[in-house]
């Protein structure tokens, strides 16, 4: 419990420093660490451990505007499966629609992690993990919480900006294509960890 709570504070003072830096974006201001720290009410220290470079800040932010809620996501859907799918299909619908901002993030994020080769690298937002968490509810008290780790980073890794990058760069996919590789992926996961419904 105590480390769900840690996870949910990390996530919330995550979402306030992009709160601030979407507020400058919006009024036109450029974009630092200090000033998104300073309009969300957060220590700059503590900022800086979440984002060290203003342009993963910036784009992470920018980005943030368009994602959808949730249940917005989920919506109509019954089971966990369902559930696991629309959040896989919206994550790379979403990396589809806003490819080339999509890739900048991924390259600012790449070049932050070059700049602290040997140190920690800020880690970047993980929506689609809270996500898949929240679509597995109903089977996670079933599962090992070492098995639900596995299971959520394999269903992370299969959608979004990085199998976009694979199946259209690499395996050379149409974008429906890679839909439908998304979706093949994410049942053959949900088959292999829990035969959900």
């Amino acid at each position: 419990m105590a480390i769900r709570e840690r996870t949910s504070q990390k996530n919330r003072t995550r979402e306030a420093i992009l709160a601030g830096a979407r507020a400058l974006i919006e009024r036109g201001e450029p974009v630092t660490v200090t000033a998104a720290a300073a309009e969300s009410g957060i220590s700059k220290a503590t900022a800086y451990r979440y984002f060290s470079d203003p342009a993963v800040l910036a784009a992470e932010a920018g980005l943030a505007v368009e994602v959808r809620d949730y249940a917005e996501i989920v919506q109509g859907c019954d089971t966990p499966r369902e559930k696991v799918l629309a959040v896989s299909l919206y994550m790379l619908d979403l990396a589809l629609a806003h490819e080339g901002a999509f890739r900048q993030f991924l390259a600012r994020n790449l070049d932050c992690w070059l700049a602290e080769a040997g140190g920690e690298a800020p880690r970047r937002g993980a929506r689609r993990v809270a996500m898949f968490r929240q679509a597995l509810g109903d089977v996670r008290p079933a599962l090992p919480a070492d098995r639900l780790a596995l299971l959520v980073g394999a269903l992370s890794a299969a959608t979004g900006t990085e199998a976009m990058i694979a199946l259209t760069d690499i395996a050379r996919l149409s974008p429906d294509q890679a839909r439908q590789a998304v979706r093949e992926m994410a049942e053959a996961i949900l088959d292999r960890f829990l035969g959900v419904p």
